[in-house]
């Protein structure tokens, strides 16, 4: 063989292995967020298309069979007189109303507790885990305490009121009040969680803009409201987000409490689906209320996006 032949070799190996290596670099990322990507389509991607397509359809039985109904399954959910509608609409109200009570007044609350918590005192730990206990507790055992401490004759709540001249209440069972007690699970449940959010966040801000706040003679009120407040921006965002997430997604509670009685006054949205899967000729609403709840997450994911994290200060 020449020497002509074999350094001719020699370029056409080495270019083969110059272009397989560059092949290697261009699908090695990919292949890294293959598993995440097969993760997210088997549990995320895929139920949700799956969620939108059975939708559509109205199931049937043995005698008749399944059809494509298009839009007229969410036209029931939102119309009052339709079998399920007057059911939705309601639930729908109960939902907005609790995360609308909820929510603000778990962030209020943590937020005062992480200023108090914020300083030196004694036994402070003990302060820190007894606020964010309530956060370790599963929540059908948080609900299974609260049944107790709500029940008519013999709970901690009506006793305390009975023992100051008062009149007991039927926490659960009541039209007015079971959705009350559910508030009030969910503020003692979550609370402490946000507080622990927020007392990092405190933790982690520039104490010098506090000094050149206290030289200029600034009320611990205008430090809170014009420095604290706006350098905590992002983690009022992250507690908000986890809050109204977690709203939709509240079952073990409810099941505790009442399981949405009365007449459906106090259920709640992922509820009613747990409660409506198991019976074959509602699976369509199913879906339709799934994909709802979804649509209601991605648009308020966007606004948040486009309104408030653009404007939002991360500490580096």
């Amino acid at each position: 063989m020449s020497q002509l032949g074999i350094l001719s070799r020699q370029a056409a190996r080495s270019t083969t292995a110059n272009v397989n290596q560059r092949l290697w670099r261009r699908m090695l990322p990919y292949l890294l967020v293959l598993p995440t990507f097969a993760f997210i389509f088997t549990f995320t991607l895929f139920p949700t298309l799956n969620a939108i397509v059975q939708s559509t359809i109205q199931p049937g039985n043995a005698r008749i069979p399944s059809r494509y109904v298009g839009l007229q399954n969410y036209a029931d959910l939102f119309n009052p007189s339709s079998i399920i509608g007057g059911d939705f609409l309601r639930i729908l109200g109960n939902t907005a109303l609790y995360i609308g009570v909820t929510v603000p007044i778990s962030i209020v609350l943590a937020f005062g507790l992480a200023l108090l918590l914020n300083r030196k005192l004694q036994a402070l730990g003990f302060f820190r885990f007894a606020f964010f206990y309530p956060v370790l507790m599963p929540m059908i055992g948080a609900g299974s305490i609260f049944a107790f401490i709500f029940a008519d004759q013999i709970g901690l709540a009506n006793t305390v009121l009975r023992s100051l001249g008062g009149v007991g209440i039927k926490w659960v069972g009541d039209a007015n009040w079971t959705l009350v007690s559910i508030m009030l699970v969910a503020v003692w449940k979550q609370t402490g969680f946000f507080m622990i959010m927020y007392l990092a966040g405190l933790q982690n801000l520039p104490q010098d803009v506090y000094e050149a706040a206290d030289l200029d003679g600034a009320t611990i009120w205008q430090k809170i409201r014009f420095i604290t407040l706006p350098l905590l921006q992002g983690t009022t965002l992250f507690v908000l987000t986890t809050g109204i997430a977690s709203a939709f997604q509240l079952v073990d509670q409810l099941y505790a409490l009442g399981e949405g009685q009365p007449n459906q006054r106090s259920n709640l949205l992922l509820y009613f689906v747990f409660q409506k899967y198991n019976e074959p000729r509602n699976l369509g609403y199913v879906n339709a209320i799934t994909v709802v709840i979804l649509a209601f997450l991605l648009i308020f994911t966007v606004v948040n996006f486009v309104v408030w994290e653009r404007r939002t200060y991360y500490e580096n």
